[in-house]
């Protein structure tokens, strides 16, 4: 691993180097990790602008959308200026600002079944990020397949949700499958555009979501694979649930 940082870096990442859980080897960790952030609006926009910051080497980052006017109330990556502008393009440039040491890869693409494994294949860990539930799966079965840790997180008007995925890591951890084993009717949970939700949720979680991705590319803390946490914004209260796998499981059990 490359310890050799110039007075830049020293500067730059001297409050993680300070920390004796990160260092100047936690440091290097990062700048030598690759991350792929699957959404770049509401949830992928403070998660990708903390990892850009936190010095993470290479960020890819998947979306097919441009930016909306009704996208501003949340997704903070974009700006009135960048209306119509892709928001890969938008996002890059937003974590350029912050942080030029790093390299952002703009995938302007939908994730989908024939590119899906290619792309996380590509990376270290997976953050998922997006709003829809085909685009959910298909990214944690990807994982599963290519056995790369899946950081996920969810909102909805007031509250949010986050766990880490990581079945290869142990017998007893579960997959994403293992807590939803199939999507839900349509109809059933309906999206952000029909429900609503508070801008500063999305920025909580997504927070919360790159605090995880650190964790877990530095080997600190307890990591969060095997729980769920979920989080009331209005009562301000968090919760965890514990997370069994299934050995039956479609995706990881057998």
């Amino acid at each position: 691993m490359d310890l050799d940082f110039s007075e830049a870096e020293i500067s730059r990442y001297s409050r993680h180097i300070l920390l004796p859980e990160v260092g100047g080897t936690g440091q290097a960790r990062l700048r030598a990790a690759r991350v792929l952030v699957v959404g770049a609006g509401g949830l992928g926009s403070p998660l990708l602008l903390y990892l850009a910051a936190a010095g993470v080497g290479t960020l890819g980052v998947v979306d097919n959308d441009a930016v909306e006017l009704s996208n501003l109330q949340r997704q903070i990556a974009h700006g009135t200026d960048d209306l119509g502008r892709l928001k890969v393009e938008s996002a890059a440039a937003a974590a350029r600002r912050i942080n030029p040491e790093v390299t952002i890869e703009a995938h302007c693409t939908r994730l989908g079944p024939d590119n899906a494994a290619a792309l996380v294949g590509a990376y270290d860990l997976v953050c998922d990020g997006t709003d829809n539930f085909a685009t959910r799966f298909l990214v944690a079965d990807a994982c599963v397949a290519a056995r790369r840790t899946l950081v996920s997180a969810a909102v909805l008007r007031f509250e949010g949700q986050l766990a880490t995925f990581k079945p290869h890591a142990g017998p007893d951890l579960p997959c994403y499958r293992c807590l939803y084993p199939a999507p839900p009717p349509p109809d059933l949970v309906p999206s952000c555009s029909e429900a609503g939700v508070l801008g500063a949720v999305t920025g909580v979680m997504g927070t919360l979501q790159a605090t995880e991705v650190l964790k877990e590319l530095l080997g600190i803390g307890e990591s969060l694979a095997g729980r769920l946490l979920i989080w009331d914004a209005l009562a301000t209260r968090f919760r965890t649930i514990r997370l069994k796998r299934d050995p039956a499981c479609a995706c990881c059990g057998g």
